[in-house]
């Protein structure tokens, strides 16, 4: 077959383009394999590509013989296979289907190879914000203490590392203060690249200075300031990812959508993913979702804890929150709590901004808002999606 098609010579007759033609038609037979039923289909859908084109390059390639020896040899392949001349094609543009920096072309070129349609790719979304709240990539909500560093995410492709600090003396609640990213590298896309924030210091770089990874033109991989010193976003188009990181008030809040396939491409070893895994119990503020409440609507107890009241009431609480956010939610009641926690307003933009980048980045628009589970009001759904009634107040009586 390739002495049929002049392969040898064809890089010494470039002008007419000729070696187009036929390095296309190599692409897109080299993974055929001929003892599978659909052999024939797809290598006439290669025969007729390969043939248009040459018809466009017919006039260029006039008096090269390369050329005519390759319309001879097509011609004989398409008789000797029983192919039709008229008929599908295969892409004319193979190289654009199999882009190695670009997922989506990633699953075009797995179409291509396959001969047929496959699903479009799941994407998975995990947030961290507030005191910490935890919404895992499989739609599990959270609040945790986690104080010191933790993973994230430790894949082979990204690793997502947060370190929490106590955020009231004498209390068990924590925030994010650090966030530590490393893109590792990938084939010809990026060299590894490392991102590092902290509280008052949310740089539009990476920390090697550089605002972008592998070819400058295509930026395969680079950050957006979108508002200066407290909002930036990551985009890693060669694994199809988004990361926000914004800074509210002294703490930081993180939300992320990956691809489901590359968030499982992890090792045994790696298995400490909150993103993944959720939180260990022995971290777990909510007890598996029940939380002891204290008398509704009353004022924190005076001398429970050695640090200051927050000055907020559960209804003033209750009543700062829902300024910012009208459907009452996980993440309305997260407000809530931490406001009760902190005493600190921005923990209320913390949960309103959380929400905001599950809007943006989670891929289905019925699993936005999580609500907590009543037995006594009907609002409870799908259980996989919910916390117990513990979390509807979210008051932990270990946090006064």
């Amino acid at each position: 077959l390739l002495s049929v098609l002049c392969l040898g010579d064809c890089q010494l007759h470039t002008s007419c383009g000729i070696q187009k033609c036929t390095t296309d038609f190599v692409s897109f037979t080299s993974h055929l394999n001929a003892a599978l039923e659909d052999f024939d289909l797809e290598f006439c859908k290669a025969l007729r590509a390969y043939s248009v084109c040459t018809y466009r390059n017919s006039k260029v390639c006039r008096g090269n013989l390369v050329y005519h020896s390759a319309v001879l040899g097509i011609s004989d392949l398409m008789t000797q296979r029983n192919c039709t001349k008229d008929g599908p094609t295969s892409s004319t543009n193979p190289e654009m289907t199999h882009d190695p920096c670009n997922y989506s072309g990633h699953i075009e070129a797995r179409e291509h190879q396959q001969g047929e349609k496959t699903p479009p790719p799941t994407y998975l979304f995990c947030g961290l914000f507030g005191d910490p709240h935890l919404r895992t990539f499989k739609d599990h909500f959270q609040t945790c203490k986690v104080e010191g560093a933790w993973p994230l995410i430790d894949n082979k492709y990204l690793s997502v590392q947060v370190t929490n600090v106590p955020v009231v003396p004498g209390s068990s609640a924590t925030a994010t203060n650090k966030i530590t990213i490393i893109f590792k590298s990938y084939q010809d896309c990026t060299d590894q690249k490392v991102y590092q924030a902290m509280t008052d210091d949310l740089p539009a770089a990476f920390v090697d200075g550089t605002t972008s990874g592998g070819d400058g033109n295509t930026r395969n991989l680079h950050i957006v300031e979108k508002v200066s010193g407290k909002y930036i976003e990551m985009r890693a188009r060669y694994i199809g990812t988004t990361v926000y990181i914004h800074q509210l008030g002294h703490y930081l809040t993180l939300a992320i959508r990956m691809p489901q396939e590359l968030v499982m491409a992890y090792e045994e070893s790696q298995d400490l993913q909150l993103c993944v895994n959720g939180c260990p119990s022995s971290e777990r503020i909510d007890q598996s979702g029940h939380l002891p409440l204290p008398v509704m609507g009353k004022l924190l107890p005076r001398g429970a804890v050695s640090h200051p009241r927050s000055g907020y009431t559960l209804e003033t609480a209750t009543t700062k929150c829902h300024e910012k956010m009208l459907v009452k939610d996980i993440y309305f009641y997260s407000c809530v709590f931490d406001l009760l926690t902190t005493g600190d307003a921005n923990f209320t933009a913390a949960a309103h901004s959380a929400l905001q980048d599950v809007e943006a980045l989670h891929p289905t628009k019925e699993h936005w808002h999580i609500f907590p589970r009543s037995g006594d009001d009907g609002v409870g759904r799908d259980s996989k999606f919910f916390v117990s009634l513990g979390l509807m107040c979210l008051i932990h009586v270990a946090y006064l």
